[in-house]
């Protein structure tokens, strides 16, 4: 761990070697990071046996525990997301578009990673994995820092990956800080640090953006919403609203409110209570809501409320319009679902909502990187800025122009002596 003033410039100086790597270069890397979590196992788990213990007796709460475990599941999850980025293409250095502008004068638009990402995320120690390699992947280095309740996991894991990689990567590729100074420190470094991404409460991700120079992307909460129309199979829509609330709470793609329509609440609200409560899980409605079954009155606090937790609150609207508008007031930008059989209402439902994810028919824990089929992901943007969603190897790249002549001079072009071409190739 490199909690000196020069974790940023370090950073800076692989990265200028990582993209003169090759994609077999870097998926030696990947495999020789499986290799190493592989044979560390027990003392990756010791450490995160460590940081739950201690998490327990300070009072962290079920969800951040959850997430803070990190369990032969988890690494099993972390290989399959290691395994899926070696398998994906290349995107580094490939040529996206190439024009002639003039003969012998060839312009190309050639994809080119970022440069240096500094990360700081939550209690999840497998996000740590998944960066990283991402980062392999996209030929980045990165600066991690996670939530001081992990500390002993993220060094342990920061620790195998670093030696893993040894000999194939430049030193300083992954460099892990540990404290607020270290925070600091990272918000000024706009000399060092292409992009910041802060996963966190919405008060943290916005003293990250009061306090750099740094172009910041990310989200701060994840108040996904799902809306169940008139049309909607009301099996279907039980199904998919207690996976959306159930599969796991403790993410920022689990749904928090469902908005149902009126002509749908008698059938769908009865089926929605058992399905939860069978989960354990609780609902707070609206006094619509409460007029057909017994719940929890939600308040208007509620309707702006990440849980983490299993609860959510349900609203009964009187039509589509009404439930995008209450969308577009709470909602986080994040992942937004319509339960309908009505094709054409989903269409309308899916191009309106103006989210980073919107999903027909499916549950809203579908919105990750891993199952985009992205190998995994960095974190989820809502901004419409350069990437949009689970942000994955793509969402890490940038391009730069390449333009290759022969002597060409812009004079004969400025007086009319020759003209562009402009041909694409």
């Amino acid at each position: 761990m490199d909690t000196s003033e020069n974790f940023g410039a370090a950073a800076k100086a692989a990265a200028t070697q990582l993209p003169t790597l090759s994609a077999e270069q870097r998926i030696a890397a990947l495999e020789a990071v499986i290799a190493g979590l592989q044979a560390n196992a027990s003392e990756i788990f010791a450490a995160n046996e460590k940081d739950l213990a201690a998490a327990k007796e300070a009072g962290l709460d079920a969800p951040l525990l959850k997430r803070l475990k990190f369990d032969q599941a988890k690494l099993d999850d972390c290989i399959g997301g290691i395994k899926m980025l070696c398998k994906l293409p290349d995107l580094v250095g490939k040529t996206i578009k190439s024009t002639e502008l003039a003969p012998e004068l060839i312009l190309s638009q050639v994809s080119c990673p970022l440069g240096v990402v500094g990360i700081i995320f939550e209690s999840r120690p497998d996000a740590l994995v998944q960066i990283s390699t991402l980062c392999i992947k996209s030929a980045n280095a990165c600066v991690l820092k996670g939530g001081i309740e992990a500390l002993n996991t993220n060094t342990a894991l920061h620790k195998v990956l670093v030696e893993a990689t040894r000999g194939i990567l430049p030193d300083g590729w992954l460099q892990l800080i540990a404290t607020r100074d270290d925070v600091k420190k990272l918000l000024t470094m706009d000399k060092y640090i292409d992009l910041i991404i802060p996963r966190g409460s919405n008060s943290f991700v916005q003293y990250v953006m009061n306090n750099t120079q740094i172009p910041v992307m990310g989200h701060a909460d994840g108040i996904c919403h799902i809306y169940i129309d008139k049309a909607a199979d009301i099996d279907l829509a039980t199904k998919v609203s207690v996976d959306s609330k159930c599969q796991y709470p403790a993410v920022c793609n689990a749904v928090e409110t469902i908005l149902v329509h009126e002509a749908a609440a008698a059938q769908y609200l009865p089926k929605l209570k058992a399905g939860l409560e069978e989960k354990h899980a609780t609902l707070r409605g609206c006094e619509k809501c409460r007029a057909i079954i017994d719940c929890d009155p939600a308040t208007d606090e509620d309707w702006a409320t990440e849980y983490l937790d299993y609860i959510v609150s349900v609203k009964i609207v009187s039509s589509m319009d009404e439930a995008i508008a209450h969308i577009n007031e709470y909602g986080s930008g994040h992942t937004d679902c319509i339960i309908t059989a009505d094709p054409a209402t989903a269409e309308l439902f899916m191009n309106i909502v103006d989210s980073a994810d919107v999903f027909w028919n499916c549950s809203t824990r579908f919105a990750d990187g891993f199952r985009f089929g992205l190998g995994a992901e960095v974190g989820i943007s809502t901004s419409k800025l350069h990437a949009r969603g689970p942000v994955g190897v793509e969402g890490l790249l940038t391009y730069k122009w390449k333009l290759r002549g022969n002597g060409h001079t812009v004079a004969p072009f400025a007086n009319g002596e020759t003209s562009f071409t402009h041909k694409p190739l």
